[in-house]
């Protein structure tokens, strides 16, 4: 059982025949991607991810009958073996914040490089967040604006491996990108980041941004 061998399933979501064939005839040149079906609205896309059970959806949000944001807290609470990757044109602040509240792992513009893609769809299935530059700008500036003043307590937990991983998956660095970096294994990184998120009582990407953020641990330029 090579595990190499083994491609990432993907579903792709939308309501826009031409976009499903774009996308669907990129991917198929990939080595790491199959697509194993289709779907036009989000309710399509729940019951397929039922009978498919892909590894990653490629979800629209402005779609008929039921839209990707819907969609995708279904599929989240139904299949949580299955990660959602969102995949629009919408930049509007408040949007871009439900997409992280609905549960999908990442973002991506329609018109970002086909390779930033197989980049978010790779980055999404070893559990790690991807948004587009755009996107992750948003959503700090969101958070900057909303961070209290205050340096909470907590922070001083945090051992001086553990403030160095913070601010590196504030940065939206991967895991190995951060062990490179610290000169140390990627389960090393790991183990530093599970004690972190269990010290500070906080497991999503975007709420360790706005930790970060509030406590000085990252700096924005």
């Amino acid at each position: 059982m090579n595990k190499e061998k083994t491609k990432i399933r993907v579903l792709l979501v939308d309501d826009h025949p031409f976009v499903r064939k774009g996308i669907g005839s990129w991917l198929a040149s990939s080595e790491i991607v199959e697509v194993v079906g289709e779907a036009v609205n989000g309710e399509e896309a729940v019951s397929k991810t039922k009978e498919l059970k892909p590894d990653i959806i490629l979800m629209d949000i402005d779609m008929p009958k039921m839209g990707g944001l819907e969609a995708t807290k279904i599929i989240r609470r139904d299949h949580s073996g299955t990660r959602v990757l969102i995949l629009s044109m919408q930049t509007n602040k408040g949007v871009v914040l439900q997409i992280i509240q609905s549960g999908a792992q990442g973002y991506v513009l329609k018109d970002a490089p086909p390779a930033d893609i197989n980049r978010a769809i790779e980055s999404v299935h070893h559990g790690e967040p991807f948004f587009s530059t755009d996107i992750n700008q948003i959503v700090l500036n969101q958070y900057l604006a909303e961070s209290g003043r205050e340096m909470s307590p907590t922070a001083s937990q945090l051992t001086n491996r553990e403030r160095q991983v913070l601010s590196m998956i504030a940065e939206g660095k991967s895991n190995k990108e951060m062990a490179d970096k610290m000169g140390v294994g990627v389960r090393t990184v790991e183990t530093h980041r599970e004690r972190m998120m269990s010290k500070l009582n906080i497991h999503t990407i975007a709420g360790l941004t706005k930790f970060a953020i509030a406590n000085g641990i990252v700096n924005l330029e």
